[in-house]
């Protein structure tokens, strides 16, 4: 073989060897993309590189959306866990601040009181809310819900309800009593 013989058939052969490597590679990939891996009647075929690599890119897009979606979902759920936290050590704080007060004892509310009192309040609330909030679209509700709060949330107006509750309470406890 003449020099230009042996230069023109390594050429060949590296040619050879990048035209296999790619191959290898869109085997790879279609084997790796869901979307690829689309079989007819039970046999296998094999797509084009184009749309192997329009299939991948469109793939790779879905896995961002998807890992961006999972991020904020992962932010969201520890912003919850500090204010949890914060709860917690409020209450927390709450509880060591009535044991530390002995003689407060026989002034208790028992739980079931403290319940009552919690439901008749977010009764109160809930009706005045199923009133005001209006539920056709995303829009609707977010400006409703704001008016609401600004509306029936004011102190005064919960400091009302409030009273209006035990008011009620302490005459129903009354008349269990007579």
């Amino acid at each position: 073989m003449s020099y230009k013989e042996r230069r023109r058939e390594a050429h060949t052969q590296a040619e050879q060897k990048r035209r296999n490597a790619i191959n290898k590679g869109y085997d790879s990939l279609q084997d790796l993309v869901p979307t690829c891996q689309n079989t007819e009647q039970g046999q296998c075929y094999k797509m084009s590189k184009a749309t192997v690599l329009q299939k991948s890119i469109d793939y790779i897009q879905f896995l961002k959306k998807e890992k961006s979606k999972q991020e904020e979902e992962v932010a969201a759920l520890q912003k919850e866990v500090v204010a949890l936290t914060i709860m917690k050590l409020n209450y927390e704080q709450i509880v060591s601040a009535h044991q530390s007060q002995p003689g407060q004892l026989s002034k208790q509310i028992s739980d079931d009181v403290k319940f009552q009192v919690f439901r008749a309040v977010m009764d109160s609330l809930y009706q005045s809310f199923e009133h005001c909030i209006a539920t056709n679209n995303f829009a609707e509700i977010s400006g409703s819900v704001i008016s609401w709060v600004e509306e029936h949330c004011k102190p005064q107006i919960l400091r009302e309800i409030m009273c209006g509750v035990l008011q009620q309470l302490g005459n129903q406890d009354a008349s269990y009593l007579a």
